[in-house]
C-alpha cells in the first residue's frame, strides 16, 4: 500500500444529487448500451448489414448516494449477504 499523494484532489459531482466531491471518494459505475432496430420483418440479409450503435457511459456517485442506491455496501453487509445467498436452496 503506497502512500496517497500530497495536495488537493479533483472534485467530481454526483449524478444523482449533485454534490460535489473528492475523485478518489466516488463510486464510479461504467455501463454499455446496445442500441438496434427491430429485426420484425427483416430477412437474414438485411439483419446482417444491420448497424448497432454501442453508447459507453459512466456514472459516479458520492458515498451516501450510492449506498442509498444499493451500489456500494460495506464489506461486512456484503459478506453477510453473500452467504445468505448460497445457503438458500
Amino acid at each position: 500500500m503506497g502512500k496517497k499523494p500530497r495536495g488537493r484532489e479533483r472534485l467530481v459531482q454526483c449524478d444523482a444529487c449533485g454534490r460535489r466531491i473528492p475523485k478518489d471518494k466516488s463510486v464510479t459505475i461504467d455501463s454499455v448500451t446496445v442500441y438496434d432496430t427491430e429485426f420484425k420483418g427483416l430477412t437474414e440479409e438485411e439483419k446482417q448489414n444491420e448497424v448497432r450503435t454501442v453508447v459507453y457511459g459512466s456514472k459516479t456517485y458520492c458515498i451516501s448516494c450510492a449506498k442509498h442506491r444499493r451500489i456500494f455496501e460495506k464489506k461486512k453487509q456484503q459478506l453477510q449477504r453473500k452467504n445468505k445467498k448460497d445457503f438458500e436452496f
